[in-house]
């Protein structure tokens, strides 16, 4: 289907300017299995630069596969924060605990094992595969289509599940012996440095004299993508409720729940007022916003009034859009309605109760949101 001597070409090409020009990546280091399979999991809809510290962090908290299996989940959530899409690291976990238990500790190499860990998809279990293992195994991304689609002049859409079992079998013929780990690597490479979605360069690309969709002017258009759904917005009232007697100078935070979006992590009691898009905050006047919110602080037990505009902020998902005014809100203390907060410092300890009050430097030991991060940094910083 295509020409051999291109293909040759590609992956000769490719290979001779990634030994000149790979990037020193503390992952590459090494060919330790756990290394790339976190690194893999932390730069999925992440850029390099960002998973860099976070990658030396968790390794440094995080050495093994069993010390990630046995630490307490708030703990890796906690090393996780400012990364975002924290099921991540959950699954990360989870198949951490797969490992220890059906594997003895030592990451599998067969393709039913690697993929049968929680949270390891097509292209995680290729990755692993070939980067860690040397084994000819497609690992193939958002940066390989790209890549794939422009060079072989690949016109059909990469959302589609046929057009990436296409570009699999594709890879496969592209391998060259002894260096799978090697052409993995330069694959993703060439995505991310040089064929990039947007102004890719083409004249410093190694493989541009073979490069279909140049010869066509195509570059540019190629990969054929399906447009995702915008993400649905949502509109929140946050309340930054500030102690009073005992809790002077805390805020009151809770946990969210075992399971569902951002399960396990802690945040600002908030209320929707819309959940389809019909309302929004901008319709909605001062006086009511309060209004509203102080009712439903009360009907969760919370004894505050919503007092002064605060600020607002925003929180996109993959397929919500959290819109969010945050009012700092008066607790008022009541004896009969303290039973709903952890008093004890063992319960304290233990982050067993839904709702706490913490300070600043408590910030350190709970995982938050980005969002809820950037809230109270700016409300401790005032």
């Amino acid at each position: 289907m295509y020409n051999t001597e291109h293909k040759r070409y590609f992956s000769h090409e490719l290979l001779d300017w990634y030994d000149r020009n790979k990037r020193d990546l503390p992952w590459r280091r090494h060919r330790d299995p756990y290394y790339i399979w976190v690194s893999e999991i932390m730069l999925q809809q992440t850029r390099v630069d960002t998973v860099i510290p976070y990658f030396q962090r968790f390794i440094e908290r995080f050495p093994t596969i069993e010390a990630l299996a046995d630490a307490p989940e708030d703990e890796v959530l906690k090393c996780w924060e400012g990364l975002g899409y924290y099921s991540r690291a959950r699954n990360l976990q989870q198949a951490a605990r797969q490992v220890k238990e059906q594997y003895g500790g030592m990451m599998p190499s067969g393709k039913d094992e690697v993929a049968g860990l929680k949270g390891v998809g097509p292209y995680t279990a290729g990755a692993i595969r070939s980067i860690a293992f040397n084994i000819p195994a497609p690992a193939v991304d958002g940066n390989v289509m790209r890549v794939l689609s422009r060079y072989f002049l690949i016109e059909e859409d990469i959302m589609k599940v046929r057009t990436r079992t296409h570009m699999e079998e594709l890879v496969m013929t592209l391998i060259p012996e002894g260096r799978a780990s090697d052409f993995s690597q330069a694959l993703m490479e060439l995505g991310a440095l040089v064929c990039t979605p947007k102004s890719p360069k083409c004249l410093t690309c190694p493989v541009m004299h073979h490069c279909a969709a140049r010869f066509e002017g195509k570059e540019e258009q190629l990969p054929i993508k399906t447009k995702a759904k915008p993400p649905r917005p949502e509109y929140r009232l946050t309340a930054i409720v500030e102690g009073s007697g005992q809790h002077q100078g805390k805020i009151l935070v809770r946990r969210r729940p075992a399971t569902g979006l951002l399960a396990g992590m802690w945040e600002l009691p908030h209320v929707t007022v819309s959940a389809d898009g019909s309302a929004n905050l901008a319709s909605l006047p001062e006086e009511a916003a309060m209004e509203r919110l102080t009712g439903a602080l009360r009907e969760e037990g919370i004894p505050a009034t919503a007092a002064s505009y605060f600020m607002d902020a925003e929180h996109v998902f993959s397929h919500i859009r959290w819109h969010m005014r945050v009012y700092r809100c008066q607790y008022q203390e009541l004896p009969s309605t303290e039973a709903w907060v952890a008093e004890t410092a063992a319960a304290y300890e233990a982050a067993e109760a839904q709702y706490q009050w913490i300070n600043a430097q408590d910030m350190e030991r709970y995982a938050f949101p980005n969002v809820f991060i950037r809230i109270l940094g700016a409300y401790f910083a005032s």
